[in-house]
């Protein structure tokens, strides 16, 4: 019994910080991403919030999806092709 709690303590202590990066985006934040990515010529579809940077998968002009990754004050750090 003493192993398998010492065990899920050890999980859930690795696993706490992986939890607590993963989260919801605000509305605010969603708003700024948006019109990054549009000004980009591109129209986002998914976003997410991951490790401290936001993850968006934008359609752009050329018709082709794109992966874009943003640092936490919105600047762009990689723009790549989607396959």
């Amino acid at each position: 019994m003493r192993v398998i709690m010492l065990a899920s303590a050890f999980l859930l202590l690795t696993a706490g910080p992986t939890l607590a990066d993963k989260r919801p985006l605000t509305d605010q934040e969603r708003a700024r991403l948006t019109e990054a990515v549009k000004t980009d010529g591109c129209t986002a579809q998914k976003m997410k919030a991951d490790d401290g940077k936001f993850e968006v998968d934008a359609t752009c002009a050329d018709n082709k999806k794109y992966e874009f990754e943003f640092d936490a004050q919105f600047k762009l750090i990689k723009k790549e092709l989607d396959d």
